[in-house]
């Protein structure tokens, strides 16, 4: 399967109504880590993030339920039961970006803002400020290729390895964005959604019910 990739940008809160509804869909053991997150505002992004995996998945295989969800060895999400869907999710303040493929992927996306000198110089101290987005979400995307190398990347970036290739994605204004993957295979377009989009398609699919 080819990398296919979709974003949304959360340009509002989610309703109390929508927050219960995206929760109900969620598999339990995502459920019950999420309500551990004492902070209903810090709810969105996350449960958008697994709300566009649903869409990805039903647009891609037909998947009318997100399936059990456990972690690698390596600490990385995965299917237990498709064990050759391979997917990864990431959020940032007002956007999630989720990939799916048929090999090994990690995505990050992040909103660009100021960084403080002093944060330039402990995470990227050899890095422009203006190049420090594209630069961090390269690192984030390639540790969560599989999850083996994230405290060294997370460091400092170093050059990629045999077999590891990167792609920076187009999502929308005021964020970075990329997919890291072990072929070389360059992705698509990003499918990209509003939120009102987003939650329109799942009630046409008749599992969200506004």
């Amino acid at each position: 399967m080819a990398i296919k990739l979709w974003a949304a940008r959360l340009e509002r809160p989610l309703t109390e109504a929508e927050s219960e509804r995206l929760t109900a869909l969620l598999p339990e053991s995502r459920r019950e880590r999420l309500l551990r997150v004492k902070d209903p505002a810090r709810w969105r992004e996350p449960l958008c993030a697994y709300l566009l995996l649903r869409l990805a998945l039903r647009e891609t295989y037909g998947w009318e339920a997100l399936p059990d969800i456990a972690l690698s060895p390596g600490g990385k999400p995965c299917f237990p039961a498709h064990p050759d869907v391979y997917f990864n999710l990431s959020h940032t303040s007002g956007a999630v970006l989720v990939g799916l493929s048929g090999h090994p992927i990690g995505v990050d996306i992040e909103r660009v803002r100021p960084m403080s000198p002093n944060a330039l110089r402990r995470l990227a101290p050899d890095v422009e400020e203006s190049a420090f987005f594209p630069c961090w979400v390269r690192r984030e995307a390639r540790a969560k290729l599989d999850g083996a190398h994230m405290d060294a990347l997370l460091r400092a970036e170093t050059p990629l390895r045999d077999g590891e290739f990167y792609y920076p994605l187009d999502t929308f204004p005021g964020y970075a964005a990329g997919a890291a993957t072990d072929r070389p295979e360059s992705p698509g377009p990003v499918s990209l959604y509003t939120l009102d989009e987003l939650i329109r398609e799942m009630v046409a699919g008749g599992d969200f019910q506004k």
